[in-house]
């Protein structure tokens, strides 16, 4: 199963108020979060009981990026992800759950 969301980061998300003022850029973590939360909407099922094995920050995501969130599900559960802004790779990683 594979699929493809979209997000645009909002211009004014509150944690570009800390991180960083005057070049802001997305967090690693509000990343992932949108990830797990675009995933949990698409397949219907919490991933709570998940673990993040692996994850590549490959360049920043800044205010206003369209991201393109890319993701298969495997057929042992692993998620495989790739979030892309235009033609830069943003992140990639993987996700073990308990899906089956």
């Amino acid at each position: 199963m594979s699929n493809t969301a979209s997000w645009t980061v909002p211009l004014d998300h509150p944690a570009f108020a800390g991180h960083f003022p005057g070049m802001p850029i997305l967090p690693g973590v509000v990343l992932l979060d949108v990830v797990l939360h675009t995933i949990t909407v698409a397949i219907g099922q919490a991933l709570a009981a998940c673990e993040i094995s692996s994850v590549k920050f490959l360049n920043p995501a800044k205010p206003g990026d369209e991201l393109l969130i890319q993701y298969i599900i495997q057929p042992n559960g692993t998620i495989r992800f790739d979030i892309a802004a235009g033609l830069r790779k943003i992140a990639s990683g993987s996700i073990l759950t308990k899906l089956s």
